[in-house]
């Protein structure tokens, strides 16, 4: 029995006649036309589509070596006979059903093994090409929603940089995006930098500054980070980090920064404090051994200033040369920010 006549016999319904003629085929061991149109009271091309739908559905099939005589079956034979087909097909389908899962997932550890390299090229760009950096950052700055962090170290911006950011900063501010920039504190005596700091906090900004920074970092709505490339033979681009875990590792990084940093408003700060921090970093780092030079770099400032405190510092201390200032510094607990008077020796 195919599918077409399945689908023919639900079109063929089992009418009280046909229930009553299949009732008596039984009974007689046979479809006996006659009789059983007798019976029923039909006429003969009634007993005839009667017939035709029984076989159709089954429930009466050929006596084997007499085609012309039909004889009922069970209904349950005609059941598996008018289903077994349609069951067949199912489970041919099924079948497929689960071949196809079953290659479908022999594919998964290549997919997930090829999504993470992606992820792992996608997750960081090594962009060396200074336009190509410029425009990135250019279209980032226009497409933040929240929030732009930067931290600058080195200590003042060129004046020609500061041209540049401030209408961009007061922009970005306009359309209600959080600005916040993180500078050493050696850029509070520098001109330029200290009239761009007036205009953009006046504007919303927030500035801090402490005395030294890690390096340079940009970070747009906690998306993704620019950080500075490392070469030697050429300018510097950068590494753009998307990743996820990382760019959310470099949020709390800035946000320790920035918690440990001091408020610079240009017109209300106050530069004892900021002083303070630069001569104890001075002298931390001069206790490591780094010369003036790298002092200085690593504070943001000339080797001219950077001497200048190193004067002030060996006169608050009352010492003559670098090592008597080390005993001294060390004597009167200069480098833990406390301040009185020498201990006493036994």
């Amino acid at each position: 029995m195919s599918e077409s006549s399945l689908s023919g016999a639900s079109s063929n319904e089992l009418d009280g006649r046909c229930a009553t003629a299949y009732q008596r085929a039984v009974i007689l061991g046979r479809f006996d036309h006659e009789q059983i149109a007798h019976a029923l009271g039909v006429p003969p091309e009634e007993i005839h589509r009667i017939a035709r739908t029984l076989s159709e559905l089954s429930l009466l099939h050929p006596m084997p070596g007499e085609p012309g005589t039909l004889v009922p079956v069970s209904p349950d034979a005609a059941a598996a006979d008018l289903v077994g087909p349609t069951e067949q097909q199912i489970r041919e389908l099924q079948q497929t059903v689960t071949d196809i899962r079953t290659r479908m997932r022999s594919l998964q550890p290549a997919y997930f093994e090829s999504r993470r390299r992606r992820n792992q090229a996608e997750a960081f760009d090594v962009i060396s090409d200074i336009n190509v950096l410029q425009a990135m950052l250019d279209d980032w700055g226009a497409r933040c929603r929240t929030e732009v962090l930067t931290a600058q170290p080195g200590g003042p911006r060129p004046s020609r940089y500061l041209d540049n950011a401030r209408p961009l900063t007061l922009a970005r501010l306009a359309r209600g995006v959080q600005v916040r920039h993180l500078y050493q504190h050696t850029v509070r005596s520098d001109l330029a930098t200290t009239s761009y700091v007036r205009v953009v906090t006046g504007a919303g900004a927030e500035v801090r500054t402490t005395d030294e920074l890690i390096d340079r970092i940009i970070i747009y709505d906690r998306e993704v980070v620019f950080l500075p490339e490392r070469v030697d033979d050429r300018p510097p681009g950068a590494v753009v980090v998307r990743e996820p875990t990382l760019v959310a590792f470099l949020c709390k990084v800035y946000e320790h920064l920035w918690d440990t940093s001091t408020p610079f408003a240009p017109d209300t700060e106050t530069q004892p404090a900021v002083a303070d921090d630069l001569k104890r970093s001075i002298i931390k780092l001069m206790a490591q051994g780094h010369k003036d030079e790298l002092v200085a770099r690593r504070l943001g400032m000339s080797v001219r200033t950077c001497r200048r405190y190193i004067s002030q510092i060996m006169e608050e201390v009352e010492s003559t040369s670098r090592f008597q200032a080390g005993v001294n510094v060390a004597l009167s607990r200069l480098l833990d920010g406390a301040h009185g008077p020498a201990p006493q020796a036994d």
